[in-house]
């Protein structure tokens, strides 16, 4: 993948998007028959949405979070180290979003980080993309440093959490994982 790439929306202090991949950004590919990544979908969801907060958005990579590995969440680690931003928001496939999420975390980041992801792509009907993304941006604004996840309409913290693959959805940690 080429280095990032970097979109502007709005003007002043910004929250940076650091773009991963994941659900949130799959399209479906109608001549292989699957679910692709080609581009990212946040240009087009920030101007649906009409959010009036300034955001920068950076590709970091395009990846299943199945297929992540150590180096790309270290690569995600070091893309929120260098952003000038203290608010930052992660999209990440929901599948390894705590394993990342917990890289983040113990790293003792002195910024507000939280994760959001989607369980339907956003280019499919019925998304949960843009609710998700909605109330990430909500609260990466209200939330004091620490590296959260902001899904189905619920924050945790990046140690409190656990995906129920069953209902899919995320809950409160109840067990060691």
């Amino acid at each position: 993948m080429p280095a990032s790439k970097e979109t502007k929306q709005g003007g002043g202090m910004s929250i940076r998007i650091i773009v991963t991949g994941g659900t949130f950004d799959k399209k479906y590919d109608e001549i292989e028959g699957v679910l692709t990544f080609k581009e990212t979908q946040l240009p087009k969801i920030l101007l649906q949405v009409r959010t009036t907060v300034p955001i920068t958005c950076e590709t970091s990579q395009l990846v299943d979070s199945l297929h992540m590995t150590i180096k790309d969440r270290l690569r995600v680690l070091s893309a929120c180290q260098d952003a000038p931003e203290s608010q930052i928001i992660v999209t990440h496939g929901t599948d390894t979003m705590v394993e990342t999420a917990q890289v983040l975390g113990e790293a003792g980041l002195d910024k507000t980080v939280v994760f959001t992801g989607a369980m339907v792509p956003y280019s499919v009907f019925g998304s949960d993309a843009l609710f998700n993304l909605g109330c990430s941006v909500s609260a990466v604004q209200l939330l004091p440093a620490g590296v959260y996840v902001a899904m189905n309409g619920r924050i945790f913290t990046w140690d409190g959490v656990q995906k129920d693959r069953h209902r899919g959805v995320f809950v409160k940690k109840t067990s060691p994982v």
